[in-house]
């Protein structure tokens, strides 16, 4: 009987743990041990014994001659600017120069005399429009237009040109016209107090619901004084054709009739209108043909659903902001013609 041996080394001696009888024949070449290696390791090199601790001395007892870090927040901030620069912190946008127009004119006119009031002078003047070399203040904007405004008008005709066809839209831009015209049409009739044709017009079904749309701004308009009349800027050399010119709320205004199938709440919505309106304000101050000036204006925007007007009224100084744009739009024109 042969005995299987679990060993242990100790030092000096070995000791048998426990051992267990096994037959060779069934496993002749097995042999079990358990033994911990004693060899001599060689001792680790510190790489720090190499270095010359000499040279370094100073910096140590520096370093360690402290009990707390020598850096505080201001001297890690002078060494960050001195390696880094200093930190680029969040600073608003530079707003862009305002640009002077090059041939500035004045929006009120101060050579411009105004006679007193005249009660016979209470109906609205209508100048006809007289074809002529001069540009008009619609074909000035067209024409310098912004890149970014002509980008979204020409993804919307894109868009609408999809959903409808190109004879589909030349339709649709046509109807969207003809129903402008009927409106600024049928808003005449009621400044012109001819109550058979207003109630003719309320009752056609382009214009019902525009006409619904302006109630609550009508009852704020009185003293009109001009009604789809021409305008001409005699400096400047541009003409236009203004819709109105009447008193909101108190205030002599040159009144542009937008219609619209979105809602347009803020004056931005509106894009170019203001500067058409301060174009046909500064022709009217600087046309001999009118004997009064205008420094208000207002652009209504009227719905076909019959939602409420959005009226938005541009007060003198307003007004005087987007005469400045218009006189570089202006500028522009003249530049590229």
């Amino acid at each position: 009987m042969k005995f299987l041996q679990l060993l242990s080394r100790k030092p000096g001696k070995l000791e048998v743990l426990f051992q267990i009888p096994f037959c060779q024949k069934q496993f002749p070449y097995v042999c079990l041990a358990t033994s911990t290696c004693l060899y001599s390791k060689k001792k680790k090199v510190n790489s720090y014994e190499h270095v010359d601790q000499e040279k370094y001395k100073n910096l140590v007892y520096s370093v360690t001659s402290y009990k707390t870090s020598a850096q505080t927040p201001e001297t890690i901030s002078e060494e960050n600017n001195l390696l880094y620069g200093p930190p680029d912190k969040h600073r608003p946008p530079v707003k862009a120069e305002t640009k002077i127009p090059k041939n500035w004119v004045p929006l009120i006119n101060p050579n411009k005399r105004i006679p007193l009031p005249n009660s016979d002078s209470n109906f609205p003047m209508k100048i006809a429009l007289q074809k002529t070399t001069m540009p008009s203040v619609t074909r000035i904007l067209q024409q310098t237009i912004p890149p970014q405004q002509a980008f979204y008008l020409e993804r919307w005709k894109q868009k609408m040109i999809l959903e409808l066809g190109t004879d589909g839209f030349a339709e649709y831009t046509k109807n969207l016209f003809l129903q402008g015209e009927l409106f600024h049409a049928a808003l005449e009739s009621i400044f012109m107090s001819e109550e058979m044709a207003t109630k003719e017009q309320r009752e056609d079904v382009a214009t019902s619901g525009y006409l619904s749309s302006v109630q609550h701004v009508l009852k704020d308009i009185s003293e009109v004084k001009a009604l789809e009349s021409a305008v001409q800027h005699e400096t400047l050399q541009y003409l236009g054709l203004v819709d109105c010119v009447a008193k909101y709320r108190g205030q002599l205004c040159v009144i542009d009739w937008k219609t619209s199938e979105k809602p347009k709440p803020s004056l931005k919505n509106t894009f170019d209108n203001p500067l058409q309106v301060a174009a046909y304000m500064g022709a009217i101050n600087h046309d001999a043909n009118y004997d009064f000036q205008v420094s208000c204006g207002l652009i209504v925007v009227a719905y076909k659903n019959g939602s409420p007007a959005h009226p938005h009224f541009m007060g003198p100084d307003l007004c005087s902001q987007y005469w400045n744009k218009w006189l570089l739009r202006l500028e522009e024109y003249v530049d590229k013609n």
